[in-house]
Order: structure tokens, then sequence, then C-alpha cells
């Protein structure tokens, strides 16, 4: 029986990098073998109820992976997002992850950096993408520029300013779209200049 709850197990993480403790039930796999395993040194403990095998390879996404699998109503936001999206070279330590203002503030060990969003703030732009076997919801390219303009006095207006720059060489944002997302998060005015340069 315990082969078998581990084999379950193994079999569970070569389609996922973690996995949660709350999701094993499906499974039939016991919180116990869990443990046991844990304890044996073939799975580990890496947030609140989220494991990983031990030698687990490590990609560039993993932390992501591990964070969006903890906090699965949070948007990966801001500097982790320009990460994502190749717009920057800096690689954030904590992950930045938008969550709803009125949410309560989840409990978790993982490196994780929470900004309070609400509305349309939140909920525009969102795009959920598949990495290590796991969904991870992102903010597009240009909501994330946006947002890097209105939180520029906590990441600055240089990393908000390089972000526009890139995005627009890159073409890979439409100005309509800036706009947009300029108006979600309510900084057209700080914006504009900056775009409208860029367009002369």
């Amino acid at each position: 029986m315990y082969h078998t709850a581990k084999q379950r197990l193994l079999d569970l993480f070569d389609k996922q990098i973690v996995i949660r403790s709350r999701d094993l039930d499906q499974y039939k796999i016991s919180r116990i073998e869990v443990s046991r395993l844990c304890k044996r040194g073939v799975i580990q403990r890496v947030g609140r109820g989220i494991y990983r095998l031990v030698n687990a390879e490590i990609t560039e996404h993993q932390t992501l992976a591990e964070v969006g699998k903890a906090i699965p109503n949070g948007v990966v936001c801001l500097l982790s997002a320009l990460r994502f999206h190749d717009l920057t070279t800096q690689a954030p330590f904590e992950v930045w992850m938008a969550i709803d203002v009125k949410a309560h503030l989840p409990k978790t060990n993982l490196p994780i950096k929470f900004v309070r969003f609400s509305g349309s703030a939140l909920s525009d732009g969102v795009e959920t993408h598949r990495m290590d076997g796991m969904e991870i919801k992102v903010y597009c390219l240009a909501k994330t520029v946006a947002d890097c303009f209105k939180y520029r006095h906590k990441i600055g207006l240089d990393v908000a300013l390089e972000a526009l720059r890139e995005c627009r060489k890159s073409g890979r944002c439409s100005i309509d779209d800036l706009w947009r997302y300029a108006k979600v998060c309510r900084v057209s005015n700080v914006m504009m200049p900056y775009i409208e340069a860029m367009t002369v």
C-alpha cells in the first residue's frame, strides 16, 4: 500500500513540479504518506502545504510555480511580471504578487511581496500561463507597464521608463493597449508625456 501511494505521488510529480497537500485526496494519497516521504528525503515542504521532489530540476520559473500554487487567487505583477515577460534582467528576490485589497493576507514562508489591487486594476489584463505543469496568473505586458508607473514610488521611475521603452522597442505593446491600461491604473496623466515622446 505504501509503495502504491508513493508511486502515485511520484507520478503526480511527473506532471507538475509542486503539489498542494489539499489536492492529494483526489489521488488517494494520505498526509501520513506525504509526511513519511518527507522524513525519507524523497520530497520536501517548500511552503505551507506545498511540496516538491527533493531532487527536482530547478527551473527559471520554479518559484513562480510554487507561489502560484500556494496563492491561486494572486496574480504575478510588477518586477516579477517584468522578469516573466523578459523585459528586465533583474531577478527580484521576492515574487511580487497582486491580491485583492480586501483579501486576508495569506500565511506562507515563500518569498512573496504582496501588493493590494482592487476592481479592474486587479481583474483586467490577467493572462494564464502554464509552466512546470502549473497554471500561473500573470498580468499582460501592457498592464505590467502601467502598474510600474502606478507603483513608481515603490519600484522606481527608472524601472517604469525602461519597461515602457523596451516594450515599445520590441513592438510587443500597442499604444492603444498602453493607453487602455493607463486608464485602468489611473496613470494616464503620468504616462502621457512619456508615450507621446516615443511616438513623435
